[in-house]
């Protein structure tokens, strides 16, 4: 167990706010960096770093969807459908990782975040690029959206809803194992796939990630694995920072995010992949 002294209290609470700027910023939930970090730094058994992580990302869900969907980035019904396909699969991964070592875990873990970094470097080095909002046929999917940073109205249609709702329960099955969020899966696929501009597809995966990590949270809650007094001050730390990402988001270029974000993941994945090795 791990005790909350002066130091511990402080690295903990600004580590939320790291955590919780990047997640809402990105639409991530910040997982991918609050399990290494309790997992190298603070040596916490994983599946408890794996547990703390869920309740931070519905922490950081709930700080940020109501003020994208008050500001229309958010797409309600978009998310409202892919995130029963998240749940579920939330729901098998939490079970799944039970019956697990905690080395299969981490192995788990640093393999994924390899092809995340190398996605999200060849999306940042080729920068925005959103589709016309002629593009494909229309359907109840279709929206848009006031981007601040270009200063005008952006309209698109979304696309590719089947294929990408089998996508979504292997995102929420991230989630539940991993503690990750399922961010790293929604966003590209939302992207990519569906055709959604990155600042809505960013908005939209935080709408749909806090409800896949509550329901694979209490999986872990049930299990006794959530370290509580740890968990509280990394939480405080994500709403803080959770409400300055939302500026980021509107204000910053996505694909300057998305290369830090890149460098970022695979040096941790390299770092957990070495441990455990």
């Amino acid at each position: 167990m791990i005790e909350l002294t002066a130091f511990t209290f402080p690295a903990l609470l600004f580590f939320g706010v790291f955590i919780g700027l990047l997640g809402s910023a990105l639409g991530v939930g910040g997982g991918i960096f609050m399990v290494p970090f309790l997992v190298l730094a603070l040596k916490l058994p994983i599946h408890q770093a794996v547990a703390a992580s869920l309740v931070a990302i519905v922490a950081t869900s709930s700080a940020v969807a109501a003020v994208n969907v008050e500001r229309g980035l958010a797409n309600i019904r978009l998310g409202i459908a892919l995130e029963v396909t998240t749940a579920l699969g939330s729901i098998a991964g939490a079970l799944i990782a039970g019956r697990l070592p905690g080395g299969a875990v981490q192995l788990l873990f640093a393999l994924m975040l390899f092809p995340v970094s190398v996605l999200m470097f060849l999306k940042g080095r080729k920068g925005p690029a959103s589709p016309p909002a002629s593009a494909g046929s229309a359907s109840a999917f279709d929206s848009g959206f006031f981007d601040p940073a270009a200063g005008a109205r952006t309209a698109y249609r979304v696309k590719n809803i089947v294929p990408v709702s089998f996508l979504s329960f292997f995102a929420g099955s991230l989630s539940g194992l991993l503690g990750i969020g399922g961010g790293v899966v929604q966003v590209p696929a939302m992207n990519l796939l569906c055709g959604v501009p990155m600042k809505a597809a960013v908005a939209t995966s935080n709408f749909i990630i806090g409800v896949s990590a509550a329901a694979s949270a209490c999986v872990y809650f049930r299990r006794g694995l959530i370290p509580f007094g740890l968990t509280a001050v990394i939480v405080a730390g994500v709403l803080i920072g959770s409400f300055a990402g939302i500026r980021v988001l509107y204000r910053a270029k996505s694909e300057k995010l998305q290369l830090v974000f890149s460098a970022l993941t695979l040096l941790i994945a390299v770092k957990m992949l070495m441990k455990v090795i």
